[in-house]
């Protein structure tokens, strides 16, 4: 051992790649420098695109002419605008802890079309690498049944994700924040209709 630790061509060159490997390991694939820096998000409430359609009711107007003898009634339609449709919560949960610890609120908004957001208020979790917003089908036990919402835009504060239409909330009813990296919930929330 004495004369490998002598041989500086040798034991350099080895214990350069071993030094990488492990800082590699470390920072890479573990990102353990994650858990000393927070990735901070606040997200207004979000902003839905599809609005309901205006109802249409015929109305009849009559109209009379100084050429013709007789009025005629005409049928224009006529449109009556409807309120601007309602923010609703749809389904609300508070985040319990799993492998890290987690805290916040998760709601499903909804303004009674097929848009929908899932909205994360007052969210705090540990920061890790390649985490993710599931929809989960508690049913099913674990995470094999899920909805990926997309990557998680920040470990702490308000955010946004958009939920797919068709989306059965009474099927896939737990969020969870998803560590795909190495298999693990940080957190989740049970979403309660309401």
């Amino acid at each position: 051992m004495k004369s490998f630790l002598k041989n500086y061509k040798l034991s350099v060159p080895i214990g350069l790649a071993l030094a990488g490997f492990v800082a590699w390991l470390a920072f890479g694939y573990f990102a353990v420098h994650l858990l000393f820096v927070d990735d901070k998000v606040s997200e207004a409430a979000p902003v839905f695109d599809a609005a309901l359609p205006a109802a249409t009711t015929p109305s009849v107007v009559v109209t009379t002419s100084t050429l013709a003898p007789a009025t005629t009634p005409a049928t224009t339609p006529a449109t009556s605008t409807l309120p601007p449709p309602q923010i609703v919560v749809e389904a609300v949960g508070s985040f319990q802890s799993r492998a890290h610890p987690t805290s916040g609120t998760a709601s499903v908004l909804g303004n009674g079309t097929t848009q929908r957001f899932l909205r994360f208020e007052s969210f705090a979790t540990d920061n890790g690498p390649d985490l993710n917003v599931y929809l989960v089908n508690s049913s099913a036990g674990g995470v094999s049944d899920f909805i990926d919402l997309g990557n998680l835009k920040g470990n702490i504060g308000d955010q946004n994700y958009e939920i797919a239409p068709g989306v059965d909330l009474s099927t896939y009813d737990t969020v969870v924040i998803w560590c795909v990296r190495f298999s693990v919930a940080f957190g989740d929330a049970t979403l309660g209709v309401t």
